[in-house]
């Protein structure tokens, strides 16, 4: 018995499991006829638990066992070849939301584009004195 385990172990056929994501869409959606294909396309997926369709946002927001991948080709497949992933985070998140390439006139209300320059570098010297009394970092004062 412990042969035939070793065998079955060492199978080249084990199954790849999909982690748990959620995964944000940009699509661009002018009717409710365009919502109701793209979120049919989309709840059909194997893995797709939750689609939440955001029309006025052109946002779609698939949670389950999916890649990003098979979630922009499916939702390519309805006629939407713009679909892109989702580019943009909220605009509280960012250290510079304003800076050049980050603000962008087409974003929805709250959001800027996800770019590097609008990140803050942890390195900094105010990150650095910001996090020198850190109540949560128990090395962060030597003094206390």
């Amino acid at each position: 018995m412990g042969v035939l385990h070793r065998f079955l172990d060492a199978s080249p056929l084990k199954k790849k499991y999909r982690a748990m994501q959620t995964v944000r869409v940009k699509v661009k959606m002018d009717c409710a006829g365009c919502e109701k294909r793209v979120r049919d396309a989309v709840s059909s997926m194997k893995g797709a638990r939750k689609v939440e369709v955001d029309r006025k946002k052109s946002l779609v927001v698939v949670s389950g066992y999916v890649e990003s991948e098979d979630v922009l080709n499916e939702v390519k497949g309805t006629g939407k070849t713009t679909a892109v992933l989702w580019p943009y985070v909220e605009h509280n998140l960012v250290e510079y939301p304003y800076i050049a390439g980050a603000y962008d006139k087409k974003a929805p209300s709250g959001f800027v584009r996800d770019v590097p320059q609008a990140h803050a570098n942890p390195n900094s010297p105010q990150h650095v004195l910001a996090n020198f009394f850190n109540e949560e970092d128990p090395n962060a004062c030597s003094i206390m």
